[in-house]
This record gives C-alpha cells, sequence and structure tokens, in this order.
C-alpha cells in the first residue's frame, strides 16, 4: 500500500464524471485539482534527492488515475484534506475483476504518502477507510513489511507466490551487469556489454544448460493485441478471480503500459500448436535485446510446461540477456524446470476484500493477477 513508486502525450482518456464536490476536510476522492499538490507529495516522498518536480509527472497521474473506463469519483484515488490543503494520498487505479463471473471493481493501490508528522494523522484515516470491512477489494504488488503487516491487520491477505519474480539468464555475464547498472549506470554502456557479450557466448557454447529446450509440437508467433485479448479471456476462465479485461479496459491498459519507454516496446506473442491454434500467450516489454520483462502469461489448463518452455526458449533466441516475470501459482512447476533461475523478493503483493469468496479463493490459490493487472507497467516505479 506504500508501494514504492516506482507520455510523450498522454493516451486520450474516456470523458470523465463530473468532479465531486469538494469537502472542506477529511477523507475523500482525489479530483484533477489536487494533481499539482499530490505530484510535488509524490517527489517528496519517493524522490527526496530530486530537487525539481518532473515536468511529464503531473500529466503521467492525470492519464493513470483519472483515465481508466472504470474511474469514478467513488472508486477512484482518495486524499486526506486537513482544511487548508492535501497532507497524504492513496493513488488508486480501479480495475474491473470477475468473481466467480460476477463483476467487481477493485482498486489496484499504487503509492501511500503523507507529508511528515502533519500527514500522520491523515495517514492514519486513509488506512482505516481502507479496512476489509469497507471495500470489494484492494489489493497492491509493492507494499514494504511494515505496510503488509497494516495489510493483515486490517483483514486481509499476503499472497506469497505472486509476490515474487523470477528471473531467467541467458547471458549471465550480461544479465549481471545489467543488473548492477541499476546502481552504476555505466555497466549498461556498450563498452561494457559489448566484450561481456563476446565471454557469454564462449561460456554459452561451454555450457549447454544455458540454451532452454525447446517444447516439441509447438512455436512462437507474433500476435496483435486484438489476438492476445481474444486469448487472454477464454484462458483466464479457469481461475474464480481474474481480470474481465473488456476491450477498452484492455486497451486503456496497453496504451498507458506503452508509455513506459524505459522498459522497452511492448510486444505480443501467441505460442501455436502444429495446427495453428493458440495453446498460450504472452505479453512482454523487450528493451535492445537486453531485458525482457514478461507482464502476463497464460495458457490453456494442461500446456503450461509447453508454453512456458517454448517462451523461454524464444526469449533466448531473441538475443536477450535475461528475462523476468511475476510468480503465479500455475505455472511454478513449469518455471522451476529452467536452469539459471531466481527468485527475487520486489514486494509484498497484498490484498484486502469484505467478501469471504474472494479471500477463500486467493488462498486457494484460484486466482490469476499482476502483470497488466497490477501495478509492473506503472512509470511511478521507475521515472520521475
Amino acid at each position: 500500500m506504500d508501494a514504492e513508486l516506482h507520455c510523450d502525450p498522454t493516451p486520450p482518456m474516456p470523458a470523465r464524471p463530473a468532479e465531486a464536490p469538494r469537502r472542506p476536510g477529511g477523507v475523500r476522492p482525489m479530483t484533477p485539482r489536487d494533481i499539482p499538490t499530490v505530484a510535488r507529495l509524490f517527489s517528496k516522498t519517493f524522490r527526496s534527492g530530486k530537487t525539481e518536480l518532473a515536468p511529464e509527472l503531473a500529466p503521467y497521474l492525470e492519464a493513470v488515475f483519472f483515465g481508466s473506463p472504470h474511474y469514478r469519483p467513488e472508486n477512484g484515488s482518495i486524499v486526506y484534506d486537513n482544511g487548508s490543503g492535501v497532507s497524504s494520498a492513496i493513488l488508486a487505479v480501479p480495475m474491473e475483476i470477475a468473481v466467480h463471473g460476477r463483476p467487481v471493481i477493485a482498486k489496484l493501490l499504487c503509492a501511500f504518502m503523507a507529508d511528515g508528522k502533519e500527514g500522520a494523522a491523515g495517514a492514519a484515516h486513509l488506512a482505516r477507510h481502507l479496512r476489509a470491512a469497507k471495500q470489494d477489494m484492494c489489493f497492491s504488488d509493492t507494499s514494504s513489511p511494515v505496510s503488509a503487516d497494516h495489510w493483515v491487520a486490517g483483514g486481509g491477505v499476503v499472497l506469497p507466490v505472486q509476490s515474487l519474480e523470477w528471473h531467467r539468464s541467458f547471458r549471465p555475464l550480461s544479465a549481471a551487469a545489467l543488473a548492477g547498472s541499476r546502481l552504476v549506470p555505466l555497466l549498461r554502456s556498450r563498452g561494457v556489454l559489448h566484450p561481456l557479450g563476446w565471454i557469454d557466448g564462449a561460456l554459452r557454447r561451454r555450457r549447454s544448460s544455458l540454451h532452454p529446450a525447446p517444447a516439441s509440437g509447438c512455436r512462437v508467433v507474433e500476435a496483435s493485441p486484438e489476438e492476445v485479448f481474444s486469448c487472454a479471456g477464454r484462458m483466464m476462465e479457469r481461475f474464480a478471480i481474474r481480470p474481465v479485461w473488456s476491450k477498452p479496459e484492455f486497451d486503456w491498459l496497453l496504451s498507458v503500459a506503452a508509455l513506459n519507454r524505459g522498459l522497452g516496446t511492448l510486444q505480443f506473442r501467441n505460442v501455436v500448436d502444429d495446427g495453428g491454434r493458440a495453446i498460450g500467450t504472452f505479453l512482454f516489454f523487450g528493451r535492445n535485446r537486453q531485458e525482457a520483462m514478461v507482464l502476463n502469461v497464460l495458457c490453456e489448463e494442461g500446456r503450461e510446461f509447453e508454453v512456458i518452455g517454448q517462451m523461454f526458449f524464444h526469449l533466448d533466441a531473441e538475443g536477450y540477456a535475461q528475462a523476468s516475470g511475476i510468480a503465479q501459482p500455475f505455472m511454478m512447476n513449469a518455471v522451476l524446470r529452467q536452469r539459471w533461475l531466481l527468485f527475487k523478493h520486489r514486494g509484498y503483493f497484498c490484498m484486502v476484500t469484505r467478501h469471504a469468496e474472494i479471500k477463500d479463493a486467493a488462498l486457494r490459490n484460484d486466482i490469476y493477477i499482476g502483470g497488466l493487472a497490477s501495478e509492473s507497467w506503472s512509470r511511478l516505479l521507475t521515472d520521475f
């Protein structure tokens, strides 16, 4: 809930309902008028080393937190107004989730911020507002340990598998340099990566385990967003809790995800059998043939080994040094068959709900969530 947050023109936004009347104090929906204040609060809370407010931050906040087709004041971001201004805020994106076929508007919580001691009281009010007894469903995939404890104290649950990222190295020395470049940007330079690439080539000739084995009877083909959309709907039907991804919402999510140019180009692939029938689908950010960040991977039930294996084989063949993605219970067995694999804890995946059926399904791992149905695509995690 305190997600450490991490356009080019902003994507077109649907018409918004009229703003709710501004009340003098207390917890209230965030309005577009609050964006300059919230942008400063975000920068102060999460980017304390920066002295200037990023010029693209305010437009990005408006695009993401007021642009969803499901946005309404009652299911969007909230702020605490102490009477003289906003002192704390929780940024939220509404997302439509199917619960045993019944649609529910859930809230993806992206940043919990407060302005020092003055904002602490407001933060407490906001936290109480989001307790399980009051919410259909709220979730976050980047919560800190302290925040995760607050979620549980408020009646929520932690999803341990979805709290992990898998990382598969294909060219390990280059992958290590890319990982280190987050602290030392020079490691991403051509002068460093080019010689490491030669050494990786020699290592790959000696270590066959660096090459993912292809799955028999299937191949990866380029796909359009429409083809991925068509496959995803039927492949998620086996989960009791899953994104609805109506066409307007899916298109909007792709448009805001594509704004994160720092992660690379958003790409789409299907895994098809020998007859050309799609048995799996995945979408990922690919950056300079260096890193592939898989947002979502789905498959027909029982085809996990083929789809996961062929996905890794394809990403290696395209020349990426490494690939990463959120862990999902249904595909863990297939992912664990890979060599040169590690798991990293980026943040706790937490959720609260007043509906016992949602909580029970989540604890049984009968849930599909993450990727586009999380904030993995957000520029707030990496920019500004």
